[in-house]
């Protein structure tokens, strides 16, 4: 049997001894899959099965090494020892044998086991086969209606391996999608997530749509939504190609969020109703966070107004200060929307965006990252008036002058401050 392919495996790759594992104890899921294929991971994520006291076992390994503990299921006995650089699930055994625990998996490549004691591989469901052949197949379509949100984890794990999905699987699938309505949104968002982040969920994310899954989700998504997917993923392929720090800004994840990245913000707004007030309540529902939301609806907002030509500094000055941190997903959006409507590349189309994306990516560009000239505190006491929104007003006013280098010194912002103030009484 193939063992070469498991040295990864192999117990002294692990966080912790393989004495602390009780006989039998089996590694399961992903991390077995994957080293089948031979695919390596940086972070490495194990599972494992034991016949009984899965929490104890898990609970004694944390103490062992002061790793933290996570209980994650009371009921199904299963805990999760979190490392600095591994994670180990241990999960009490379904059923009255390991065999049994198996053929209640998703899918066949999924379903796996291995005993680290004594390196065997026990494969009920020829998963083997299927995973040199590249094919998800389903174990039972009950498997699957138990928690449907393995519908939506067969469209993720396609991608993420470069599989294909069994046909009887799929129909299988659609037939269940209106099942996964029932699971939380939050579990779902994360999938989706995964299937956003980069081209290669395109395809997949676009067959879910198709299979029914997103519907529920996505009540604003139709079929041109999704065509608008790839090419907010040509656009970023052609923006990182002339500027690669748009490319890197892109894949990077939006703080504070589990698995959304500024490129899967431009995607979320091809799927959301276009008007943003209608989108911020769609995307609330599906439980995403302020700033994922912010990212969307402002990208939706400002889209347009980046290919505005003859823009005054000024303009470009309010652009900036509205698009923040939002910028390369909105430009990402913007570009992606003017090809999908052209469809087609050139230079010409991205003509329109370079003075813009120049001094987005020029730290020194007084229009795109403007640096004050004198604070808020010191206008009060420069011109001896009370704090209030004004103040505000004057700081823009003064950034507004100094980009168009009217104002260049602090003592110059103070004087035009006061100049403003006369016009404004």
């Amino acid at each position: 049997m193939h063992h070469l392919a498991l040295s990864s495996l192999a117990a002294e790759n692990w966080p912790f001894s393989l004495e602390l594992l009780p006989e039998p104890a089996y590694m399961v899921g992903g991390a077995v899959r994957d080293a089948m294929l031979g695919r390596t991971r940086e972070y490495l994520d194990l599972d494992f099965v034991i016949p009984s006291n899965a929490v104890k076992v898990a609970r004694a390994i944390a103490k062992h090494y002061k790793a933290g503990f996570v209980l994650l299921d009371r009921e199904r006995h299963i805990a999760r020892v979190v490392f600095p650089h591994a994670t180990a699930d241990f999960a009490q055994q379904e059923g009255d044998s390991l065999v049994t625990d198996l053929h209640r998996r998703d899918f066949t490549v999924n379903a796996i086991a291995y005993n680290p004691h004594t390196q065997e591989i026990i494969d009920p469901l020829q998963g083997y086969v299927d995973l040199q052949q590249g094919i998800l197949r389903m174990i039972s379509p009950a498997n699957l209606e138990d928690d449907p949100l393995r519908l939506m984890r067969a469209y993720r794990q396609a991608a993420q391996l470069g599989f294909t999905i069994e046909p009887t699987t799929q129909a299988t699938i659609r037939s269940l999608a209106s099942h996964l309505s029932k699971v939380a949104a939050e579990r779902v968002r994360v999938e989706i997530g995964y299937l956003l982040a980069n081209a290669q969920g395109t395809p997949w994310i676009t067959t879910a749509g198709e299979d029914s899954l997103l519907a529920p989700f996505f009540k604003s998504a139709t079929r041109e939504s999704f065509s608008k997917l790839a090419a907010v993923d040509k656009a970023a392929a052609l923006l990182s190609q002339t500027w690669p720090q748009l490319g890197v800004e892109l894949q990077e994840y939006v703080r504070e969020t589990v698995k959304t990245t500024w490129l899967g913000i431009a995607k979320l707004a091809c799927l959301v109703n276009q008007n943003p007030e209608a989108a911020e309540i769609e995307l609330q529902q599906l439980t995403y966070s302020r700033i994922e939301i912010r990212g969307v609806t402002t990208a939706l907002r400002l889209f347009a107004q980046l290919k505005v030509e003859n823009m005054s500094l000024r303009e470009q000055y309010f652009l900036f200060q509205n698009a923040d941190i939002m910028f390369p997903a909105t430009l990402v959006l913007a570009v992606a929307l003017d090809n999908w409507v052209e469809a087609m590349f050139g230079d010409k189309l991205l003509g329109a965006y370079t003075p813009l994306i120049n001094r987005y990516l020029n730290p020194d560009d007084l229009v795109a990252h403007p640096t004050p000239l004198v604070s808020g505190k010191e206008l009060i006491i420069a011109l001896d008036i009370p704090a209030s929104p004004i103040i505000g007003e004057l700081l823009t006013e003064i950034a507004v002058a100094k980009a168009e280098g009217r104002v260049t010194t602090g003592e110059d912002a103070i004087a035009f401050a006061r100049q403003l103030l006369e016009t404004l009484e």
